[in-house]
């Protein structure tokens, strides 16, 4: 299956296109909803998106769902049990943050750990309610890259993680979504101011992708659009002021940010 490049631009109003041979082509809607090319072509765009106008959030999910402790290394290095099955929580669709976004620090009172989780991400292509595992498979569009931000001291002060997780910021993803290609043959990079923190296979997830979306949709409807973080490989740590971010998976991009302060 030949891979598709989609991206989504700020134009006179936020649009989807689709990336092909140094240029970005609008759709007529969400490719996922069956968007189909307006005709228009915008010339000096690079297959990730780089060009003239603003790169935005290539996704603009309805739910965000996170799968939690899905590789084995890291659930070892937070002193964690491998959980029975997946392991499910929600972010806020106002946690995304496009490429080239500013990671916003909580106030030092608020959390002093923040770290970050390189993940692969799916996105939905088709209404699933419990679905088999072969029916949740055929329902990923396709795949980008995202980073779950965390406040760890947060998290295990809270018990529930929507602040951990939740804090606008908190997701970046980008800056693409491609079409094609296999979840489980892929690699992830971490790399914080030029220094590797992560170097993990997407084969070493405990639950497969179809596993995880089958069991979501045993009791949520998942509906095109959707966002899922299918887990982190071990090395994650923490992120300060001033850090610059970048989470390669070479079949996809790479997914840049920085971090800024937050107040007090």
């Amino acid at each position: 299956m030949s891979s598709k490049r989609f991206a989504r631009l700020d134009l006179a109003e936020p649009t989807y296109v689709e990336l092909d041979g140094g240029a970005a082509f609008p759709l007529t809607r969400a490719p996922w909803l069956g968007g189909a090319r307006t005709g228009e072509r915008l010339d000096g765009y690079d297959a990730d998106a780089s060009g003239p106008r603003p790169r935005l959030a290539p996704v603009e999910p309805r739910k965000i769902l996170c799968v939690g402790r899905n590789y084995r290394a890291h659930a070892k290095e937070l002193g964690n049990e491998v959980p029975v099955e997946p392991m499910l929580f929600y972010k806020p669709a106002t946690s995304l943050l496009a490429q080239g976004g500013v990671v916003v620090l909580p106030p030092a009172s608020v959390s002093s750990r923040v770290e970050h989780e390189a993940e692969l991400a799916l996105v939905i292509g088709e209404r699933l309610k419990g679905a088999t595992e072969e029916a949740a498979a055929r329902a990923v569009f396709g795949l980008t890259i995202a980073c779950d931000v965390t406040a760890r001291d947060l998290q295990k002060k809270d018990g529930q993680w929507w602040r951990a997780k939740g804090m606008d910021t908190f997701c970046p993803v980008g800056p693409v979504v491609v079409t094609g290609l296999d979840p489980h043959a892929l690699s992830i990079t971490c790399r914080v101011n030029g220094a590797v923190r992560q170097d993990g296979k997407t084969s070493d997830m405990i639950f497969s992708v179809a596993r995880v979306l089958a069991h979501v949709s045993e009791t949520i409807t998942l509906e095109p659009g959707d966002l899922i973080l299918t887990g982190t490989p071990e090395g994650v740590g923490p992120l300060a002021p001033g850090d610059s971010v970048e989470i390669e998976v070479p079949s996809i991009s790479t997914l840049l940010f920085s971090v800024g302060p937050g107040a007090g």
